[in-house]
């Protein structure tokens, strides 16, 4: 239940996350965001660069062509002028006069002049006259790719307007490679600093992984009865409290220590406890025996009155129940002692019949049932123990059911060789148990009727007596029961069955 309830506890994806998943996805994060940020800051200063070493060229450029270009430059059109001054690839020119129109022309990298459209002209136009004459800027020519363009107005020559520029393919590549280098190098080192990432992290949780071994270890040892001793510890290696990881392991061992200080404590109180319940009943049941001898004894005596008659017999009455509640007393303490077990080879299957006989003398107001098979079934047990376990189910279900109730003893085996097991189901119909009282029903002194009648209240010793003689034969007992449906389940180590040839 507890277990179910922390995996419930934790439905977030985070809380499913190991810690070594979330201290690499953590350092993942802030590396490849800060290797982000480097690559863009570096694309961008070095497009800077690029930017500024185009300019200087298409100044250049322009410097030294300028006093080339013809006298009628706004007379031809863009590709005649680019033949004339014999350009290089990649030079780009665009003429808009009142004569020849708009025309412009680029260098290819055959040195052969083409012609822009009038859509590439007019791309041209309109990014130089959004910065001004005289200024750079870049634009992208469908077609062509990027150029870097300064627009020219020259004195004189009215509406006109020239601009030329540069392309911009080779500050383009060396970008993209330079991005793309970076960009490798990032991915190249992402891996790298997963691989030592892990190993370091794996390294550094190694210690806590091991706590965690040592406390599941503890967790399935049996710490609810017998004598407990933790041998259990995590390694001194392990346990330094200079570090994290040793702080958690001395807590865990400290922890360890003082738990099973308190177990043996507890085990030595139960101890205590069941000696004094041991003798007490031991001692009890000789003062018992004489109050019930002396009082059949002055029963006798034909002189009494009716009202001593009465008082005698109920002190004897009382005498008899105090006596079966000592000996259910003392039968649980020598049982929790391992005593009071004289071991034989039992049949289960006549002493279920010969159990149920008695049962349906007793309460013939029920309906009485078994089915136990043909075959003998032997287990290693106490005979007279294991009757009163089959007699304590059968008269639960007489004393807590209406009349009328059927009452089933089913006898059969599972497995095989050593692990063959004798199953023994204790059915009736009657109105079943509450389920808040099902998970204490072998509790001593837990009562299904709480009004401690002496029919139905009893001594709340029954089942638990049912437990101990059953958990002493190294069985197991369960109930599982609904209105109208209540069944007892014994298993115990059983012979394996003989076939016939």
């Amino acid at each position: 239940m507890r277990r179910r309830a922390q995996s419930e506890a934790a439905p977030g994806g985070s809380a499913r996350m190991s810690l070594q998943s979330r201290l690499m996805l953590t350092v993942f994060a802030i590396v490849a965001g800060i290797l982000i940020v480097v690559s863009v800051v570096t694309g961008v200063l070095l497009n800077n660069v690029l930017n500024s070493q185009a300019d200087a060229r298409t100044r250049e450029a322009m410097s030294s062509l300028g006093k080339e270009f013809g006298v009628g430059l706004l007379d031809g059109a863009a590709s005649d002028q680019l033949a004339e001054i014999q350009a290089s690839p990649g030079m780009l020119l665009v003429i808009d006069s009142p004569f020849t129109g708009a025309t412009g022309a680029v260098v290819g990298n055959d040195y052969r002049t083409y012609n822009l459209s009038d859509a590439q002209v007019e791309r041209v136009i309109e990014a130089v006259n959004e910065v001004g004459p005289g200024r750079l800027t870049t634009v992208t020519v469908s077609g062509l790719g990027s150029f870097r363009v300064n627009g020219m107005l020259p004195d004189g020559w009215g509406q006109s307007s020239v601009a030329f520029g540069l392309s911009l393919a080779a500050e383009d590549l060396t970008l993209r490679q330079m991005l793309w280098s970076i960009g490798l190098a990032t991915m190249g080192g992402m891996l790298l600093l997963g691989i030592a990432t892990s190993g370091v992290i794996r390294s550094g949780l190694r210690p806590l992984r091991d706590i965690a071994q040592t406390a599941a270890r503890v967790s399935q040892q049996r710490l609810d009865q017998g004598d407990v001793s933790i041998t259990e510890r995590v390694p001194e290696e392990q346990s330094d409290p200079a570090t994290e990881v040793g702080q958690v392991g001395a807590s865990l061992n400290t922890l360890l220590d003082h738990v099973e200080d308190s177990l043996a404590a507890r085990q030595r109180n139960e101890e205590t406890m069941r000696r004094f319940v041991a003798d007490a009943s031991h001692e009890l049941r000789t003062p018992l025996a004489s109050i019930r001898g002396y009082s059949e004894l002055s029963l006798r005596d034909g002189s009494l009155s009716d009202s001593s008659r009465q008082s005698l017999q109920r002190i004897e009455a009382q005498s008899q129940r105090m006596t079966g509640l000592v000996e259910d007393l003392l039968l649980l303490a020598r049982l929790d002692e391992g005593h009071e077990l004289v071991y034989d080879m039992v049949d289960l299957r006549q002493l279920i019949v010969d159990a149920v006989a008695d049962q349906a003398m007793a309460g013939m107001e029920h309906d009485w049932g078994a089915d136990v098979g043909e075959d003998p079934v032997l287990v290693a047990g106490d005979r007279s123990r294991l009757t009163q376990v089959i007699t304590n189910l059968l008269a639960n279900a007489r004393t807590h059911t209406p009349e009328g109730t059927e009452v089933t003893v089913s006898l059969r085996t599972a497995g095989e060789g050593s692990a063959t097991r004798a199953i023994v189901d204790v059915h009736d119909t009657g109105p079943g148990i509450d389920p808040e009282l099902q998970k204490r029903l072998f509790t001593r002194f837990v009562r299904a009727d709480a009004s401690r009648a002496r029919k139905t209240g009893g001594s709340g010793l029954g089942l638990s007596i049912v437990k101990a003689i059953v958990e002493a034969h190294h069985g197991t007992i369960e109930v599982e029961s609904e209105p109208g449906s209540t069944t007892f389940r014994v298993t115990l180590p059983a012979k394996p069955q003989t076939t016939a040839a």
